[in-house]
């Protein structure tokens, strides 16, 4: 698939399967994380894999977003490792974990799994539920997961903004 076609199909996904992620799409998913751009390559990208059923209720307990995926990312990034831009301090971690978070997206989508990107949760309780992950800063949840039959995209999924309302050419 073309990088047009499967940017315009990938859609965010609220209706899974019970179908389990193979370890080696999963892993190609994670690869697509490890090989994000990052400011000064520093990568404070830090990735959290929950599965377990456990797991999967303790962060299903920090979001009202609940779709049941087979598997949930938790994309954080490390503040001791992310740049920091010279100029007024602008650390770059979310925007690194962010582009991280992208590139799993659209890899999940050319394996025919879906996504969603989840910025409505707590992340206090997460970090509280989850000592793993203490010392990072997590920005979303990334439900990963094949398709149920009667998944779509949403009713708003087609409707975008024409270029001139945020693009200007100087």
């Amino acid at each position: 698939m073309d990088f047009k076609t499967l940017s315009e199909a990938r859609y965010s996904l609220r209706r899974y399967s019970d179908a389990p992620v193979e370890p080696a799409k999963l892993e190609l998913v994670l690869k697509a994380a490890q090989s994000a751009p990052t400011a000064h390559n520093f990568q404070p990208q830090r990735i959290f894999v929950l599965e377990s059923k456990e797991a999967l209720e303790k962060v299903d307990a920090c979001t009202a977003s609940h779709f049941h995926p087979p598997v949930m990312l938790v994309v954080a990034y490390d503040p001791a490792v992310s740049w920091k831009r010279e100029y007024d301090g602008k650390d770059h971690g979310e925007i690194d974990a962010a582009i991280a978070a992208t590139q799993m997206m659209l890899q999940a989508a050319e394996l025919g799994l879906g996504t969603t990107y989840i910025g409505m949760f707590q992340p206090d309780k997460l970090l509280e539920a989850f000592p793993e992950m203490a010392g990072t800063v997590p920005i979303a949840l990334l439900s990963l997961g094949y398709p149920a039959d009667n998944a779509h995209p949403s009713q708003l999924h087609h409707n975008r903004k024409p270029l001139p309302e945020f693009v200007k050419h100087i």
